[in-house]
């Protein structure tokens, strides 16, 4: 799945290949899939987007945002697959669940795996789709300071306890991480996921508010993850430090075992000496 770092590489791509090409025709997939959610029908989409230039994309969060100029978005997020740009004469994919070609002979596709929104608004109207609208601040962002990040630790002192892998993955609490970048941070900062919020010393807090920071900006200027691949089909050059590969393998930092852990829903990697 696509995080908040592949995406603001995608929106540089883009902006370097894409923007201002002409589209000659827009499609919506030729592949049915339920956990694609689209806001108009295959008809609207290729009426609405017939004739837009591409604008300057950027990303916020786990969404990439497209201006199809004049008065339109398109809007790609909380999603996994290829968003890919084709060279005229290139061969269509077999497989895809949203395509424009522009007037040069060029194209784009996007094809999701597990789910993810390719949506079409007028512009400023996604700024009330869920996700989106009162999005809080993401870690690229000059408002996420150590002091907020204290305000968002503070948010959860009262009532049941919240876990650490819970601050950085649920609830939008810190837009465009996942599970994937999650574990290096926590290893970064030497915590477990299971750590509760509220037990955080002022020491470990400023650990991990400076984990969050260096791991997103290495993530970034790697090009992204390896398992993950940029708008011409490249792997991003970050390996992942606790992933499925480092499992029974030593730490790279103290010689510990690496252990699996189920959590929250989903896997967790981390090493039995460090992360206590």
């Amino acid at each position: 799945m696509f995080e908040l770092p592949e995406f603001i590489n995608l929106a540089r791509q883009m902006n370097e290949t894409l923007r201002g090409k002409k589209i000659q025709a827009g499609q919506l997939g030729n592949t049915p899939h339920k956990f694609v959610w689209y806001n108009c029908s295959h008809e609207e989409f290729a009426r609405l987007t017939k004739g837009r230039t591409v604008g300057r994309a950027s990303a916020r969060g786990k969404w990439l945002f497209i201006p199809l100029e004049p008065d339109y978005l398109l809007l790609l997020g909380e999603c996994g697959g290829k968003v890919l740009y084709h060279a005229r004469g290139v061969s269509l994919p077999k497989k895809y669940h949203l395509y424009l070609t522009f007037e040069d002979g060029s194209f784009l596709t996007a094809t999701t795996v597990m789910w993810g929104a390719m949506e079409l608004y007028e512009q400023g109207y996604e700024q009330n789709r869920q996700y989106i609208k009162d999005m809080r601040t993401t870690p690229v962002e000059p408002g996420f300071t150590y002091e907020y990040f204290q305000s968002l630790l503070h948010a959860h002192e009262e009532g049941a306890k919240w876990s650490l892998k819970a601050l950085l993955t649920q609830d939008q609490m810190i837009p465009g991480l996942g599970n994937a970048i999650a574990q290096d941070i926590l290893f970064r900062s030497r915590l477990d996921p299971r750590h509760a919020v509220q037990e955080l010393t002022p020491t470990q807090s400023r650990l991990l508010y400076a984990a969050i920071m260096d791991t997103v900006k290495e993530v970034i200027a790697c090009g992204g993850r390896y398992d993950e691949f940029d708008l011409f089909n490249r792997r991003g050059k970050y390996a992942r430090l606790m992933d499925r590969h480092a499992l029974e393998r030593p730490c790279p930092a103290c010689g510990g075992v690496i252990k699996k852990i189920q959590y929250l829903g989903g896997a967790c990697y981390i090493c039995s000496k460090c992360q206590q």
